[in-house]
C-alpha cells in the first residue's frame, strides 16, 4: 500500500496493515518543531521538509500559515490533542510514524513548539529507534520563548534572572501539581510556566507557600506570535484573578524580569508591578 501521490487532507487516523511498499527503501521520520504559530518563525529548515514530504503528522496548536507551507499533494493526518481529549492516543500515534515509514515514505511529524520541551517527541523517537526507522529532529521556537520575544520581558537578565526553568502546569493524574515548588520559590530566576491556566490559583498559592513575594510579576501570553495574541501584567497574588479572563493556550512567565514587559497593550490587574528599567551591568 502507498501513500504517495494520495493528496487528502485527513483529520483521523489512518490504520495501517501493511502491505506494498515503495521499494525496498526504508523512509524517514522527521520531528519537526512548528514554532509558536506564526510562520515566519519557522526554520528554513522545517519548510523545506514540509515543503517535501510524503505525510505530514500534525498537532492542534500548529499556526495555520505553518500547514500552507505543506506539499499540496502530500497526505496530512491530525492527531491533536487537547486536555482530556486526545484524538489519538500517543501509542498510535507513535504505531502510525513508524508504520508510514516503513513503507518508504517521507514522515514529517509536525509538533507546535520544540518537539523536546513538552511535545513528547522524545518518545516517538524513541519508538522510531526501537523499530530501526531513522529519526532526525528538528528544533522550532518554543511557546515560552514567542511569548518571552512578544511582550519584552527577558528569560535572563542580568542582575534580575540569572536562570530560567520550564515547567508544565497540567495536573497529574492525582489532580495536584507534583512540582519542586521550592527550588520554583527561589528568587532570581524566571519560571515559565506551559499549561497552566487551569492551574493558576494552585500555582499561585504553592508559590507564595514556598516563599515567592506575592508581588513578584506575571506576564500572561496568550496565542503567543499569533495575530489573536493577548496579554496581561499581573503579580503572583493577583494570579487567578488575571487568569479568569483568558481561554488559552497560554503561557505564565514568573519573575522580577516580567516587570519589564512593555506597557503597551498590556492589561494591568495589579497596580503595584515592578516595572524598573534595570541599567546594563547592574
Amino acid at each position: 500500500m502507498s501513500l504517495r501521490r494520495r493528496p487528502t487532507t485527513d483529520r483521523g487516523l489512518v490504520v495501517l496493515t501493511g502491505g506494498e511498499t515503495l521499494g525496498a527503501r526504508v523512509g524517514r521520520i522527521w520531528l519537526v518543531g512548528a514554532g509558536p504559530g506564526d510562520p515566519d518563525l519557522l526554520t528554513i529548515k522545517a519548510a523545506r521538509l514540509l515543503a517535501a514530504a510524503d505525510v505530514v503528522v500534525h498537532d492542534r496548536l500548529v499556526g495555520e500559515g505553518v500547514l500552507d507551507l505543506i506539499r499540496p499533494d502530500a497526505r496530512r493526518l491530525y492527531v491533536g490533542k487537547r486536555k482530556s481529549q486526545h484524538s489519538v492516543p500517543q501509542d498510535e500515534v507513535n504505531r502510525l510514524l513508524v508504520a508510514l515509514a516503513q513503507q518508504g515514505l517521507e514522515v514529517v511529524r509536525l509538533k507546535g513548539g520544540d518537539p523536546f520541551l513538552f511535545g513528547r517527541g522524545g518518545e516517538e523517537m524513541l519508538a522510531a529507534r526501537e523499530a530501526g526507522v531513522p529519526c532526525e529532529v528538528v528544533p522550532g521556537i518554543s511557546a515560552a520563548m514567542a511569548a518571552s520575544a512578544a511582550v519584552g520581558a527577558p528569560l535572563t537578565h542580568r542582575g534580575l534572572a540569572q536562570a530560567v526553568t520550564f515547567v508544565t502546569g497540567h495536573p497529574a493524574r492525582n489532580g495536584s501539581l507534583d512540582l519542586d515548588w521550592s527550588a520554583l520559590a527561589r528568587p532570581n530566576q524566571t519560571v515559565a510556566i506551559y499549561m497552566g491556566l487551569s492551574s493558576a490559583s494552585e500555582i499561585s498559592a504553592r508559590l507564595i507557600g514556598a516563599g515567592r513575594a506575592a508581588a513578584t510579576p506575571v506576564v500572561i501570553v496568550e496565542n503567543a506570535s499569533r495575530p489573536e495574541q493577548r496579554r496581561a501584567l499581573s503579580t503572583l497574588g493577583a494570579l487567578p484573578a488575571a487568569a479568569q479572563t483568558f481561554t488559552g493556550p497560554v503561557m505564565l512567565l514568573i519573575g522580577e524580569t516580567a516587570g519589564l514587559a512593555l506597557p503597551q497593550d498590556v492589561r494591568s490587574f495589579a497596580g503595584n508591578v515592578d516595572s524598573r528599567r534595570v541599567e546594563v551591568g547592574q
